[in-house]
This record gives structure tokens, C-alpha cells and sequence, in this order.
């Protein structure tokens, strides 16, 4: 074969493998904690938390709530939809309501996540996410073949900030202190649904600096069926 043919050869099959590599990404395990600036047992689960952030194979993120602003301190990152999220996976997962720091793994399991090795207890016993193949991409979400238990799951569009934070707080509970958060959610929308055929969606342009990721969800609190991250 001639040389030009093949490096293009190479180049058409490097291409594709790119491709493949998008398309097929490595399932994630996703970590959730709930956690707000108006907690004192809060900042050993922050800290938990950035132990395994960067962890390959995990989507660590923090969703601050609001139920401990009347405290006297109101949560800078904390937002009602976060708190609604949380509110949502209890009744499946035993508890008659939520509390902090609660970390929840791929929507099927939880724990306190100030407790020594908790988070990675749960990591590596809940594995990655099994579910349809999910990739981000030219501005679309798509979603493969599969099957949706109950015939329909939710995507969620979750923007974070990627990196700890450093917050001071001048009131409540963690008055005086500085705490550090991991990969802090800023925002939750809904985009769609997943019915179990092929399915694309629109994924709309980040803002700023932040990252994001998509959620495929069974509905009210359910468990985790894919996650990508870009």
C-alpha cells in the first residue's frame, strides 16, 4: 500500500477510535452529598469528599441545601432544587426525611458522610452505573438503545464548578471557619426523557467556567442508570 494511503489509513482509524472512545466512555460511579454551610458535622464530609473526587471512574458532586439557613448562616451555593433532590431519594432509600451530610452512591445507597471511609465503602460496593450508553457531544446529549425500568427515566443536566472551594462562613453553626467544597453544583434542569429507544437531545452551552454532566435517572429518586461528565 502507498505510504500516503497509509497514513491516512492511520488517520481515518485513529478518528474512529476517538469516536468510539466518546461515544463508549467509561462508566461512572456516581457520589452525591448533600451537605450545607449551616451544618457543624458537614466539613469531615466535605473533606471525605475531596478524598475521592478525583478518584478515575467517579462523578463527585456537592449539592448544598437549604432547611439549615434559619440557623443564622444561608448557604451560598445552597438552592431549593437541591434540597428537593435529596427530599426525593428518601423514602426509597428508608429515611422519613432528609439530613446532612448524606451521601448518596448511583441513587441506590447511602450513608453519613462525615463517617471515616464511608464514601469509598460505598463506591466500591455500588460499582459504575449499567445502563444505556450516554456520551456528550456537538452540543447533543445522546442516549443509547436499552431498557427503562418502568418505561421511563428523567435527564438531569447538572452544572458544577470542577476544584474545592474555599467558603468562610460569618455565622451559625461553622461561624468563623473556612470550608472547603468539592466540585459544587450550581445548577439542575431537567432535560428530558428517556423512553429506552436511541435518543438525542439538545445540550445547551455551559456558562463561565463551569463542567457538566448528565444524569439518566429513573423518576422520583430513583437509581442512576448512566452518568457521562465532560
Amino acid at each position: 500500500m502507498p505510504r500516503k494511503l497509509i497514513a491516512l489509513a492511520g488517520l481515518l482509524a485513529a478518528s474512529l477510535f476517538s469516536s468510539l472512545g466518546s461515544a463508549f466512555a467509561q462508566p461512572l460511579t456516581v457520589v452525591e452529598l448533600f451537605t450545607s454551610q449551616g451544618c457543624s458535622s458537614c466539613p469531615p464530609a466535605n473533606a471525605n469528599l475531596i478524598k475521592v473526587k478525583d478518584q478515575p471512574g467517579v462523578l463527585a458532586l456537592s449539592f448544598n441545601v437549604t432547611y439549615w439557613d434559619y440557623l443564622g448562616w444561608k448557604d451560598t451555593f445552597g438552592k431549593a432544587e437541591f434540597t428537593q433532590r435529596q427530599v426525593s431519594y428518601e423514602p426509597a432509600l428508608g429515611h422519613d426525611g432528609p439530613f446532612t451530610p448524606q451521601v448518596v452512591v448511583n441513587g441506590r445507597a447511602d450513608a453519613v458522610g462525615a463517617a471515616p471511609g464511608e464514601i469509598q465503602r460505598l463506591i466500591s460496593s455500588a460499582g459504575s452505573a449499567k445502563g444505556p450508553s450516554l456520551s456528550l457531544a456537538g452540543g447533543k446529549v445522546a442516549i443509547g438503545a436499552g431498557s427503562a425500568p418502568g418505561g421511563k427515566a428523567d435527564v438531569w443536566l447538572v452544572r458544577y464548578a470542577k476544584g474545592v472551594v474555599q467558603v468562610p462562613v460569618g455565622r451559625g453553626e461553622n461561624s468563623g471557619r473556612t470550608l472547603p467544597h468539592a466540585n459544587v453544583v450550581h445548577s439542575l434542569k431537567k432535560l428530558g426523557s428517556w423512553t429506552g429507544g436511541a435518543t438525542a437531545l439538545d445540550l445547551p452551552a455551559a456558562q463561565g467556567d463551569l463542567r457538566t454532566a448528565v444524569l439518566v435517572q429513573s423518576p422520583g429518586g430513583g437509581p442512576i442508570l448512566a452518568a457521562a461528565a465532560d
